[in-house]
């Protein structure tokens, strides 16, 4: 790691090609026993060259723009393996995703399903699609990251559910194959994906009823990981408990696992700047910030932090900070850590999902580097941004110009 950060510079994000392997082959190995396509959430981490190590193991993916489309075909993942979610697609996104025949749309509002319809008889294509169910289900997670809930912005209320799919089935150019659920994100228990699927399950049995047959039902991601104390279950306990809640249920299982495959697979690597001694704190000023890593500040999230190396000393509570100039700007509060100096290296683990994807160049910092490592050699999947990249798309208008 510090002869990474040598060549490479800080910050930078590493990822472990071994970790990304071993993460996906056990949670997809989970379901092997059941007919299943794991869709990797491409919004936890985007970078085109993670994606294409994750489709060239069969996988697919979620996304939720026009952007991560794009990137998921650069990648090489096949059409048939893209879901589409996400409570905005525009206009321009739709007409996108049609023209290159995705596996299916996730519908979150009667209006956007009008839209798809609309795009899809103009441009003569057919839309598969699914509808996103909100079960009303408690993940008992962040309340920034539980999306199942009546009172959140996401999906069609469950008890109008079916009179939705009644709507849908009557719009030209639509196939409905499908229903999707996703109640959060960093789920630490079972118990909330099997209510969820409880409820699912009957909504299924009435819409089979109805003669509106579901061939897909998508559960979602939202499993979670290790960042502290938490005790997640194993993808082989979340599949058990699936599986025995589906009892037959004549459907292909759609899975969207974004953190569990890529979180602890990735570290920030920071360097050190500056200590400082106040009368009631004791500061460790690093190179990376909450552009580079927001989830502390935006979340109150944990972050594992350690030295690179061995550094001998007495432990003492510390705060480590960034180089924003916002009082948010933070890595960790009340950390203890042992003596720190000027040039010091510190891995910020589980880093690896909504690390770089959330990142931006707020105070005009450029982005950081990306590195994976795959046995004892490591690539450069994204070069760090140049001062020039900063200003690259913008322009100057000519009456500014002027030097009358």
């Amino acid at each position: 790691m510090r002869r990474i950060a040598e060549e490479v510079g800080t910050p930078v994000y590493v990822y472990s090609h071994a970790t990304l392997l071993h993460h996906y082959r056990v949670f997809d190995g989970a379901f092997s026993d059941i007919p299943h396509v794991t869709c990797f959430s491409v919004k936890a981490n985007s970078n085109i060259a993670i994606l294409r190590l994750l489709g060239s193991l069969g996988g697919g993916v979620d996304i939720v723009s026009g952007g991560e489309l794009f990137r998921s075909l650069k990648a090489g993942i096949p059409p048939e393996k893209i879901v589409y979610s996400g409570v905005g697609k525009t206009l321009e996104e739709i007409e996108y995703a049609l023209h290159e025949d995705i596996l299916m749309f996730n519908i979150e509002s009667t209006q956007e399903l009008e839209a798809i319809s609309a795009c899809a008889v103009r441009m003569n294509r057919r839309a598969r699609i699914a509808l996103r169910v909100n079960p009303d289900v408690d993940p008992n997670t962040h309340p920034y990251i539980s999306t199942g809930m009546k009172n959140h912005k996401f999906g069609i209320a469950i008890d109008a559910a079916v009179e939705a799919y009644e709507r849908a089935r009557g719009l030209k150019n639509i196939d409905v194959v499908g229903v999707d659920c996703h109640i959060g994100s960093q789920l630490t228990e079972v118990a909330p994906f099997v209510d969820a699927l409880k409820r699912l399950r009957v909504l299924i049995e009435v819409l089979n009823e109805r003669g509106i047959p579901i061939k897909y039902l998508d559960l979602g991601g939202g499993l979670g990981i290790v960042y502290d104390r938490e005790a997640p279950p194993q993808p082989s306990e979340y599949a058990r408990a699936i599986i025995d809640e589906l009892n037959g249920l004549p459907c292909t299982l759609i899975f969207e696992p974004g953190r569990v495959i890529v979180g602890n697979a990735g570290v920030l690597i920071t360097k050190v700047l500056y200590t400082k001694k106040t009368e009631n704190k004791t500061f460790v000023i690093t190179d990376a910030g909450m552009n580079d890593l927001v989830r502390p500040s935006l979340y109150g999230s944990y972050h594992h932090i350690q030295p690179l190396e061995e550094v001998d000393g007495e432990v003492q509570l510390v705060d480590v900070v960034g180089p924003i100039c916002e009082s948010s700007d933070f890595l960790a509060r009340e950390r203890g850590l042992p003596p720190l100096r000027s040039g010091d290296c510190l891995a910020v683990m589980s880093a690896g999902a909504y690390g770089f994807s959330m990142s931006s160049n707020y105070n005009s910092r450029p982005r950081a580097a990306e590195v994976l490592v795959a046995g004892d050699r490591h690539h450069v999947i994204r070069s760090r941004e140049s001062l020039e990249d900063l200003t690259r798309n913008e322009v100057v208008p000519d009456f500014l110009k002027s030097t009358e």
